[in-house]
């Protein structure tokens, strides 16, 4: 994996190096005043105006490059410096001016490619930085990042549930973590019913990865992500535009994943446990089917409405299965439903969370790190979209209103009084900006982290 972060010491000599300043469309003014009349001649004639993606170069009497500015809107996010690794030429970049976490995870972020299949289209730029502890501190944010694209870019030709599997494996070997998983008609045996009732029909086996790391007297947090690899929809059968994307549909376990990694990069003091039902929602005789009732983990049965709404049907075994032991905190990832981009969009985590403190203070970390949250309702009330004449509680509404809030009552059937939060995310830029190229995203991990952070340490 390519960074395109770099401690000044580790710099290629036989790479050219360049000066870099940003400037702000406020500060040009003053800025140009204390530059040489040779200087200002050359931002005038390059019309330089300081505006967020522009470039000013200033070039020595040889003609070669002395110094490159680049426009800055003044506001510290992703995006101060996330347009760079790909607007500058291939080369190392020296600048004297003191850059945030945030500004250098946002060059980071801007180089990321998915290159598995084909070569990059070209080598970024790279940021040389004199700060050390700086570098490896934010290489290691962009690597927990990185691995949630790449899971979620993946086709789900290479990232079905035994494929997650491996992936998880390598993540809980490489920071010391313990993990087993239970595959196929073990789920049974284990009363993980509905986990196996959406995957049963798939070639590779439904299966739940469960790994924990950290000291057992450490606060418990635990996390669940959504592993379904690819979603056909069931019998409940996708038309051809809404398969199309659905590699993405195990987003939620590349997102607790990556947030698994960013908590034992930093070493966090907490008792971390990670558990990814993992499964394909295919079609095949022995698929389950609209009208059946599957009795859950937690002894709570369900009408099957839709086998399309099976993401709350694996989360919610590993939900009641993870509240045994009594975390101080769960939390979920779900690529779960449309309704939450028609409440939010693509580019915000839908979150739900039964801790007003909790939310309030994870909505500031959204703002702090650039990671966009915002809080959607559960809405008591609407539970009576969920009943059934036949079991506990229908997998799908009737009404297609409040479909993220519905999904979320859903799953808080499963969670007792356990400190909850659930978020319902998009997972895939559907556009590229400043250190978030299209594909593959992570959403809520870094305010989640940092959060952790804050609290615990």
């Amino acid at each position: 994996m390519t960074t395109a972060l770099l401690p000044q010491g580790s710099i290629d000599p036989d790479q050219a190096t360049f000066h870099l300043e940003l400037v702000t469309p406020d500060g040009l003014e003053p800025w140009l005043a204390d530059q040489s009349a040779a200087q200002k001649t050359q931002a005038e004639l390059q019309q330089f105006k300081a505006a967020s993606g522009e470039l000013l170069w200033f070039h020595g009497a040889d003609g070669s490059t002395t110094k490159v500015v680049a426009g800055w809107s003044g506001k510290e996010n992703l995006g101060a410096l996330g347009h760079l690794p790909t607007l500058l030429p291939q080369g190392n970049f020296q600048t004297d001016q003191a850059l945030s976490d945030l500004q250098v995870l946002g060059w980071g972020l801007g180089a990321y490619q998915f290159n598995r299949y084909r070569g990059a289209t070209r080598a970024p730029a790279n940021l040389a930085l004199a700060d050390t502890a700086q570098a490896e501190r934010v290489q290691a944010d962009v690597a927990a990042v990185a691995t949630v694209r790449d899971l979620i870019n993946t086709p789900a030709g290479d990232m079905l549930p035994s494929d997650l599997q491996t992936a998880a494996q390598e993540i809980a070997d490489a920071n010391g973590a313990a993990m087993q998983t239970l595959v196929g008609d073990a789920l049974l045996n284990a009363g993980l019913r509905t986990i196996h009732a959406v995957g049963r029909a798939a070639t590779d086996a439904p299966r739940l990865i469960d790994f924990t790391w950290g000291d057992e007297s450490h606060p418990k947090v635990t996390l669940v992500g959504k592993g379904v690899c690819f979603d056909s929809g069931g019998l409940n059968i996708k038309p051809a535009g809404g398969m199309r994307t659905m590699k993405k549909d195990m987003g939620g376990a590349a997102q607790v994943l990556g947030l698994a990694q960013l908590i034992m990069s930093r070493n966090l003091p907490v008792r971390l446990r990670v558990l990814i039902p993992a499964v394909e929602n295919a079609i095949a005789g022995n698929a389950y089917r609209p009208g059946d009732i599957i009795e859950t983990y937690a002894g709570i049965t369900v009408e099957i409405d839709n086998t399309d709404a099976e993401g709350r049907l694996v989360l919610c075994d590993a939900l009641a299965l993870a509240i045994e032991e009594e975390p101080e905190l769960m939390v979920d990832y779900a690529t779960l439903t449309g309704a939450a981009r028609v409440a939010v969009g693509t580019e915000i985590a839908a979150m739900f969370c039964t801790d007003d403190a909790l939310a309030a203070q994870l909505h500031t970390q959204g703002e702090q790190q650039d990671d966009a949250l915002w809080r959607l309702p559960l809405h008591d009330g609407y539970n009576q979209m969920l009943k059934s004449s036949v079991a506990d509680v229908v997998n799908s509404a009737s009404s297609g209103f409040a479909g993220a809030t519905t999904a979320a009552l859903f799953l808080q059937r499963f969670v007792g009084d356990t400190t909850w939060v659930h978020f319902d995310v998009m997972a895939f830029n559907t556009r590229s900006r400043p250190g978030h190229p299209e594909g593959g995203e992570a959403m809520g991990i870094r305010a989640m982290a940092a959060y952790i952070e804050e609290r615990w340490s």
